[in-house]
């Protein structure tokens, strides 16, 4: 039977997402803080659209959430507006934005306060992976969140993985973006090189995506990054804040990171360079010109 799910923010992921919750079954009322893009959305699946989070909740069994950083979060969930204060003993919030493992863990332990059932719960998979249904999720909270939750994401996901309690699906999410990081500045630099030999790139990612070189990145980017093609999704504006969640959270925790700190900056370069919006396989682009 489907639930009534409140859906806050329709980006390149949350409108997606919202959307295979829409087919299967669900009842979804809509916000999102541009109201025309909620009021296309509403026109082109169904449902409703609300003019704030808290409307949105109002008689809601799930809220979800997939919005920009903490500060966006925490405007949609205990701002004036905000959802929790609307929402009733027993529901459940879903988190799928990339923020800070401090304010999952505060809003654990606001919900709880208000007998409600939070989940914080970043995903991977990009703008594919939520168009396809596809999605990695990282989840962090109670088995019983973790229950309750699970049935719901199964809508968009392809792997869902219950990683511990309040916060730890944040920070699962930061081991990923840290290794996809690495991986990406590896594999610029090794078809740079290729590029400046002369070598004849095609056959050469055909020969050693066969072996241990192998990974999602080259599979999927390595051609279109000897093409000088990256408009793929995940922007470099929303790496460089998900390396900075990381970076953040290592110096809290002691953790020396000079990959990521350095691999950081080379994104910035490569904002600085005009690509902000490009995808994260620009990388090659400060040593390809």
């Amino acid at each position: 039977m489907g639930k009534k799910i409140a859906y806050l923010g329709l980006g390149v992921m949350g409108g997606p997402m919202a959307r295979h919750l829409a087919a299967a079954g669900h009842s979804l009322t809509v916000y999102n803080r541009t109201a025309e893009k909620a009021a296309a959305w509403v026109a082109a699946h169904g449902g409703r659209a609300a003019p704030t989070p808290a409307a949105a909740a109002q008689g809601a069994d799930v809220v979800i959430a997939c919005v920009g950083a903490d500060a966006d979060l925490e405007a949609v969930t205990l701002g004036p507006d905000g959802a929790f204060a609307a929402m009733a003993p027993g529901a459940l919030f879903i988190d799928h934005t990339t923020v800070s493992a401090a304010i999952a863990r505060r809003l654990a332990t606001e919900g709880e306060t208000r007998g409600l059932h939070v989940v914080d719960a970043p995903v991977s998979g990009g703008q594919a992976g939520a168009e396809n249904g596809k999605l990695t999720i990282m989840v962090g909270g109670t088995d019983v969140a973790f229950a309750a939750a699970e049935p719901v994401m199964s809508a968009y996901a392809q792997r869902i993985g219950h990683m511990g309690p309040a916060g730890s699906g944040q920070l699962t999410k930061m081991v990923n973006q840290l290794c996809i990081a690495g991986i990406l500045q590896g594999l610029s630099e090794g078809l740079a090189l290729g590029m400046k030999a002369g070598l004849d790139m095609d056959a050469v990612v055909d020969v050693i995506s066969k072996g241990a070189a192998q990974s999602w990145q080259m599979d999927n980017r390595a051609r279109t990054m000897t093409l000088g093609q990256f408009d793929f999704g995940f922007a470099v504006d929303w790496m460089r804040k998900d390396l900075g969640l990381a970076l953040d959270e290592a110096r809290r925790l002691g953790v020396p990171l000079p990959m990521g700190a350095l691999v950081d900056q080379f994104y910035a370069d490569v904002q600085g360079m005009g690509g902000a919006r490009q995808d994260t396989s620009s990388l090659i682009r400060r040593l390809v010109r």
